[in-house]
């Protein structure tokens, strides 16, 4: 239950402070993390993005994250937000907040206001389909794309956020944990994006050449945008600005860090040389497999996950990446499926009684692992199948993928009649 989650972060409001009261101090700071969260999004992933494919394609991806952002938004106002939080079953919410009609200023949401609530949950549901764009990457059509992630907004997202983080969800329930979207946004999106991968197809110079990035320096400007956005994406999930924030904010830095600092390590070693695109996407990856447990775990804990995540992330990318043969494009599967399964098995390992004044039933032990493992592989299958489905209608009503001769051209001049002149980088013979 969606109180059963909230309940021990509520212990550490001020005294002064009812869960039926407006409190400014943590209005102030929810506000602070929405800002936080869409600018994780916009500019963040569409500058993350769009450094790492080629330059007849960046205004194509930067597009995917403007649009998605917009038709994400409209949806989560019309239905979205009613599916994912209004009373219903186990698996989905009704219909009694659809278009917002009863929303009023004086509602409120614990210690902030509803209007600030649904705000803050928009964003998340926005950056979600957004992180998928990186694995259909320079190859799906535009109307495509639309189609598919407003469906998937409300077809996939919105139930799993429903079970996991609704009062009367399921999954919640059972006892899933999952402070900030280990499964609801990471594993979600990483499976899909392995699904949409791998229905499209390959591009046509997949294995043929290395493709390279257009240009890193927006990589990097995006990464330092994503790593200050995820102290809203994790602090602010507290829902208040108490010592289980603050706490978030640590842990979520230090996991960062430690996961980049292995990506290096790692990849000097295999590699033999350190590079920016590398140690950029490590640290996304200790971002990653540190929201599940950021309200659960200390220090000791998110440094733990971050290695693990570094070296574990970088062989999913690489290794695991080549075995599935699927062209993932800018790794959503790698990083985010990957980094959010480990994320979420060791919240169940590296919680701890008091972290955010979490009871004893919660600290971490096998039992908690399990119950993990129970919440990943039933979001799994929701986002497997799910995506699958949506793709197989989108393909036999408009059709998914661009021609050959627009992949060629580039999909920016070719779809949006828009072009970053310029010679693209010289493609490299890969290995």
């Amino acid at each position: 239950m969606l109180a059963r989650r909230l309940a021990p972060l509520l212990l550490l409001l001020p005294a002064t402070a009812h869960a039926d009261e407006l409190n400014a101090g943590d209005t102030a700071w929810m506000l602070t993390s929405t800002v936080l969260v869409l600018f994780m999004t916009l500019p963040g992933l569409a500058l993350f993005y769009g450094g790492m494919v080629r330059r007849k394609n960046i205004l194509s991806t930067l597009m995917h994250s403007l649009a998605i952002a917009c038709f994400a938004s409209v949806l989560w106002v019309l239905v979205g937000y009613s599916l994912a939080f209004a009373p219903g079953n186990g698996f989905i919410g009704g219909l009694d907040y659809a278009l917002l009609l009863n929303l009023k200023p004086g509602d409120l949401h614990g210690t902030i206001p509803e209007a600030l609530f649904l705000s803050f949950q928009m964003t998340f549901a926005v950056i979600t389909p957004a992180l998928i764009a990186g694995a259909y990457a320079e190859r799906m059509k535009f109307s495509a794309m639309l189609l598919f992630s407003s469906f998937w907004v409300l077809g996939v997202y919105a139930p799993v956020c429903h079970q996991v983080w609704a009062a009367d969800g399921f999954l919640a329930g059972d006892g899933v944990l999952d402070f900030a979207g280990g499964t609801v946004v990471h594993i979600n999106a990483g499976v899909a994006g392995l699904v949409a991968a791998w229905y499209l197809g390959k591009r046509k110079d997949f294995g043929t050449f290395k493709v390279a990035p257009h240009n890193l320096i927006l990589t990097f400007i995006g990464t330092g945008m994503l790593w200050v956005g995820w102290f809203g994406f994790n602090g602010g999930s507290a829902l208040a600005a108490n010592g289980a924030a603050a706490m978030a904010v640590l842990v979520t830095h230090v996991a960062a860090s430690a996961a980049a600092v292995t990506w290096l390590c790692v990849e000097w070693r295999v590699h033999g040389k350190p590079t920016v695109l590398g140690m950029a996407t490590g640290a996304v990856a200790g971002l990653v497999a540190i929201t599940p447990a950021a309200g659960f775990v200390n220090p000791a804990g998110a440094l733990a996950i971050g290695l693990v995540s570094g070296v574990g992330c970088f062989l999913g990318a690489t290794v695991l990446k080549k075995k599935l043969g699927v062209d993932d494009a800018l790794d959503c599967f790698g990083v985010h499926g990957i980094g959010g399964l480990l994320g979420a098995v060791l919240t169940g390992v590296f919680a701890v009684e008091g972290i955010g004044g979490t009871a004893g039933a919660i600290e971490g032990n096998w039992a908690q692992v399990g119950i993990q493992l129970w919440g990943i592989l039933a979001t799994v299958l929701q986002a497997g199948i799910g995506t699958l489905l949506i793709l197989k209608f989108v393909d036999l009503t408009i059709g998914l993928r661009v021609d050959e001769e627009t992949e060629h051209v580039g999909l920016d001049l070719a779809v949006h009649g828009e072009a970053i002149r310029g010679p693209e980088p010289s493609p490299m013979i890969s290995a």
